[in-house]
């Protein structure tokens, strides 16, 4: 049987941990408040410039642009984002094993596949195996900044304009609701009017005609290059949103599990005292039994 000592300082730890559980639940769930609003305020604008860019997209020559060129693919980019910190459930692991997994696949495939990190914990996971990592940002979750989706957005487009890559693959969190994260694909090079909404759009009844100035050639142009940093940004925002919301489950079990170790170390604690109790009254008894022999 344990020593009521050891019992009850475990249970004073297991009560210092719980409240930094606590508080770390709280802090999760204020940051949530914040970092779901910024992925929601953006959310409308990102889904409506890839709606344009599919518009424009269906009314000129692919071929005359380099981010529209569709060739056979042999290697593939894949920009990974995830948290900077851990203390998030399976979050992080659910994404970078959704990465490997892929690149292990293409790789059974004769295909190569190269990665470009955003968030530490991505970075530091992949780094350890032996697929190339291109370019990296970290330290970058915390205050998402648009000047960190365009460089990895550059790193990007100048890879698949290069030739070195024939497709880039966006993988991050989506933001599904507070219990649920979902570790999600999405191709933004080459830029096709599918996976554009372009088609969805179409189906859901009638469609107004734009009149561009300058012509649709022009403007995509500027703008190719802009929707890839943008869905980057989408990407960091989703993940963002996500993370906290893991934490914030995470530590709400964590915390219910410490009730459930505390109970159980209480009952030790109960038992083990009980012993002890019963036993000195034997010696007691014993005592007074062999005083009247």
């Amino acid at each position: 049987m344990p020593a009521l000592k050891d019992i009850k300082l475990k249970i004073t730890g297991i009560k210092k941990t719980q409240q930094i559980t606590k508080a770390m639940n709280m802090v999760a769930a204020a940051k949530l408040r914040g970092a779901q609003e910024k992925m929601e305020d953006f959310r409308p604008y990102a889904d409506k410039f890839a709606s344009v860019i599919g518009d424009l997209g269906g009314s000129v020559n692919p071929d005359a642009f380099p981010l529209m060129a569709v060739r056979p693919v042999k290697k593939t980019l894949v920009i990974v984002v995830t948290a900077d910190r851990g203390l998030c459930g399976a979050f992080n692991a659910n994404i970078v094993n959704a990465a490997l997994k892929y690149a292990k696949s293409k790789t059974e495939e004769g295909k190569e596949v190269s990665f470009a990190c955003i968030g530490k914990k991505g970075y530091h996971d992949i780094r350890r195996t032996e697929y190339e990592i291109v370019d990296h940002v970290i330290d970058c979750m915390a205050l998402i900044q648009m000047q960190d989706a365009r460089r990895i957005g550059q790193v990007a487009i100048n890879q698949f304009i290069e030739e070195k890559v024939d497709q880039v693959q966006l993988l991050y969190g989506r933001f599904i609701n507070v219990v649920t994260q979902k570790p999600t694909f999405k191709k933004i090079l080459p830029i096709s009017k599918e996976g554009l909404g372009g088609e969805e759009a179409e189906e859901k009844g009638p469609k107004a005609t734009y009149i561009y100035e300058p012509e649709p050639e022009q403007i995509l142009n500027q703008l190719m290059p802009m929707y890839v940093n943008v869905q980057i940004m989408a990407a960091m925002l989703e993940t963002a949103a996500s993370e906290q919301a893991a934490r914030m489950t995470a530590m709400d079990n964590a915390t219910r599990a410490c009730d459930d170790m505390i109970h159980t170390l209480t009952l030790s604690y109960n038992k083990a005292r009980q012993a002890a109790i019963t036993k000195e009254l034997m010696d007691i008894v014993g005592g007074a039994e062999a005083l009247k022999g």
